[in-house]
C-alpha cells in the first residue's frame, strides 16, 4: 500500500498553479487550420522526384463531373465505400519535378505562376533553375504558370509538348493557350509517343482526356514509374471505375479506353503512378477489383 506523506502533498500542491498555467497557455494556442507540406521527395533509381502542391480546392457536386453516365444510387454507393461525401470533393493540382542530375525537368505549371513557383521555393527550387518544362496538355490548370506578367515564368527553360496536342489547341481559339502556350511555341520541341525526353524519361500517348494528352514513364536503375497526368480524375469516381463519364474529357469514349488500358499496365506491371488530380502527395499503385481498380497510395515503398 502506497502512502502519501505531508512532503508529497505538499509537493504536490505546489505543482498545481504550473500545471493550470501550462494548460491555460496551450489552449491560448491560435487555430493553425488544415494543412500539409507542399512538396514530397523520393529517389527512382538515379532519380529524384518531387511532387509539389500547386493548389487545392473543394469543388461542390462532383457527379456534375464525374460518374455522369451512372444513377445517383451508383454514385452514392461508391462514395459510400469510399468514406467520402457526395456533397463536394477536394481537387489537388500536383506538378511533378524530376532532377536526373544534370537537367531539371517540371511536368506541368499549375494554374497560376505564384502558386506552382511557391510550392517550388518550398521544395528548394528557384524558377531559373528549371532546364525543361514537359506539358502534358494544354487545360489552364496544366499551362495557367507558364507565363507571369507577360515573360516566360522559367526563363532558363526549353519546352516539350506533344504535337497533336499543341495543333489542336493552336486552332482552338482558346484565350489560356494563346495568353501561356503560343509565345513559348518558338522555345518548344514538338514530340510524338516513345519519345525520350531525356535519357530516362520516354512520353507514351494517352489520348482521349484532350486529343494529345501523353503522360511520361520515368525509368532508371531498373524502376519504373509513370507521371500520369489526367488520363484519370479521381481516385474512386474515374480510376476505381474507369467507364464512367468525366466532365473534362474531351473524347469521352477514347478516355475511357485509355484509362483502361494505362490502369491494366500499371496494375500488372505493380508500376507506381503521380496523378495530377491525385489525394496529395499524388503517389499511389493500382490494384485490379473485379471489373475496375482500386487506388493504393504510397505509404513508404519509395524510401526503400
Amino acid at each position: 500500500m502506497t502512502r502519501l506523506t505531508r512532503r508529497a502533498a505538499l509537493a504536490g500542491a505546489a505543482a498545481l498553479p504550473l500545471v493550470a498555467a501550462a494548460t491555460q497557455t496551450r489552449a491560448a494556442a491560435p487555430m493553425m487550420g488544415a494543412g500539409s507540406a507542399p512538396y514530397n521527395r523520393f529517389t527512382l533509381g538515379d532519380l529524384e522526384v518531387t511532387t509539389i502542391l500547386a493548389g487545392s480546392r473543394a469543388v461542390p457536386d462532383p457527379q456534375t463531373i464525374f460518374g455522369m453516365n451512372v444513377s445517383a444510387e451508383e454514385f452514392k454507393g461508391a462514395a459510400d465505400a469510399a468514406h467520402l461525401p457526395i456533397d463536394q470533393a477536394q481537387f489537388f493540382f500536383t506538378p511533378t519535378v524530376v532532377n536526373t542530375g544534370s537537367e531539371l525537368v517540371l511536368f506541368d505549371t499549375g494554374l497560376s505562376a505564384a502558386n506552382t513557383t511557391a510550392a517550388l521555393a518550398a521544395a528548394g527550387y528557384t524558377p531559373d533553375m528549371v532546364d525543361i518544362v514537359v506539358i502534358t496538355h494544354m487545360h489552364g490548370d496544366h499551362i495557367g504558370g507558364l507565363m507571369h506578367d507577360g515573360a516566360p515564368t522559367y526563363p532558363n527553360a526549353r519546352y516539350v509538348t506533344g504535337s497533336a496536342e499543341y495543333n489542336f489547341w493552336g486552332e482552338a481559339g482558346n484565350d489560356t493557350f494563346e495568353a501561356q502556350m503560343r509565345p513559348l511555341a518558338e522555345q518548344t520541341t514538338f514530340i510524338e509517343g516513345g519519345t525520350d525526353v531525356v535519357s530516362g524519361i520516354t512520353s507514351m500517348d494517352a489520348f482521349g482526356h484532350t486529343p494529345g494528352h501523353m503522360g511520361y514513364l520515368l525509368d532508371s536503375g531498373g524502376k519504373q514509374l509513370l507521371v500520369g497526368a489526367d488520363f484519370t480524375n479521381h481516385y474512386v469516381w474515374s480510376l476505381a471505375y474507369p467507364d464512367w463519364e468525366v466532365k473534362f474529357d474531351m473524347d469521352k469514349e477514347k478516355a475511357a479506353e485509355t484509362r483502361r488500358s494505362v490502369l491494366n499496365m500499371l496494375a500488372s506491371e505493380k508500376m507506381p503512378m503521380i496523378g495530377y488530380h491525385m489525394p496529395w502527395p499524388g503517389v499511389g499503385y493500382v490494384d485490379t477489383r473485379g471489373d475496375g481498380f482500386h487506388y493504393v497510395p504510397q505509404s513508404y515503398q519509395l524510401m526503400l
